[in-house]
């Protein structure tokens, strides 16, 4: 893709983001909006710190992450650089559909940093593996707090939502060791489908295209063994993923107690809420996944906020945990292109 191109799709995306966000503010304000914004800018300073703070300290264990396995190619590369690539990844996840602008991104800056991109795209497969994995385990962990203990009741729209949410994250998490470890399994599909394209004339060099996907499949499969040969790195990764996910899903917790509400709901009972909205933001195919994710908000958190508090407290989490790193990214991006 072009840089032109790249550049027409990314003000495409955020003209769609800027869109839907519009839509979901009004929505959110027009019955109180006088009541939404006072509790807005009326709330406890410290405790929204403290909310940015998860956020941050959020991408810094992820970028912790992404160093670890970053230095089992480059030994001499710093946490100082992984720090400021994963957050300005975070513009870029947020201006795309499904997060995916940002993967190519690492990619070329580990290229630019002496890195091959063959190793530079192992390591970001690695990442999203690592992640990937810590995702699911706190939906599984969620739903089975939910079913025990009965946090909230899932009934029609919602609980079918949850379902095809969850079933994705898996599916996606089962594809990536399929692709990683059932090398005779890829080839028989990359065939398979190479010859199909073709057939539809989608595919012109049958051959070039099967010789280009078989040594993506196989630089994906050396990613996942040396990911798999290091048990103890392995979870580790996964274990820091695991925190970050819970720092961002404690940050409901903190806009509550900044809007003087210090009994609704527990640290416990906002990561199954959070872990159950991220799970059906994941498919939502738009920027940041908004407007499912603002409606599931309202859903679940419903459960223990409401009135002009949900609204505003949905407002402050969905600035804290998007457009926040969208802004620290981009200043991010910004600083890093005036040093060149």
């Amino acid at each position: 893709m072009d840089i032109k191109k790249k550049n027409k799709n990314q003000v495409i995306n955020i003209m769609i983001l800027v869109a839907v966000t519009g839509i979901v503010l009004y929505f959110s304000l027009k019955d109180n909006y006088q009541m939404i914004l006072h509790e807005i800018f009326t709330l406890n300073i410290w405790w929204l710190l403290c909310g940015i703070f998860l956020v941050l300290g959020c991408y810094y264990l992820r970028s912790i992450s992404l160093y670890h396995l970053i230095r089992k190619f480059h030994k001499q590369y710093s946490m100082k650089k992984a720090f400021k690539l994963t957050l300005t990844t975070q513009f870029l996840n947020g201006v795309t559909p499904f997060s995916t602008g940002g993967q190519p991104f690492q990619i070329y800056i580990l290229k630019k940093d002496g890195i091959r991109l063959g190793d530079g795209a192992n390591i970001i497969m690695q990442n999203f593996i690592v992640y990937q994995i810590a995702l699911v385990l706190l939906g599984i962990i969620a739903i089975t707090y939910n079913f025990i203990f009965h946090v909230f009741q899932e009934s029609g729209l919602l609980r079918d939502l949850t379902t095809i949410g969850f079933l994705i994250n898996t599916l996606v998490t089962v594809g990536l060791f399929v692709i990683a470890f059932a090398k005779k399994f890829n080839q028989f599909i990359i065939k398979k489908l190479v010859s199909l394209l073709y057939k539809l004339h989608i595919v012109k060099n049958k051959e070039t295209t099967m010789d280009k996907m078989s040594d993506s499949i196989e630089n994906f499969h050396d990613g996942a063994k040396l990911l798999m040969s290091d048990q103890k790195s392995f979870v580790y990764n996964i274990f820091l993923n695991f925190l970050s996910l819970i720092c961002l899903y404690l940050v409901p917790l903190t806009i509550a107690y900044s809007m003087g509400v210090f009994d609704s709901f527990t640290g416990i009972e906002s990561i199954v809420s959070s872990a159950y909205v991220m799970l059906i933001g994941a498919f939502v195919p738009i920027p940041g996944g908004t407007g499912g994710l603002e409606y599931s908000y309202m859903a679940f958190y419903g459960n223990f906020l409401k009135g002009s508090i949900l609204n505003a407290s949905m407002i402050m989490w969905r600035f804290l945990t998007y457009y926040l790193g969208m802004i620290i990214g981009a200043i991010t991006l910004n600083l890093k292109e005036r040093k060149k």
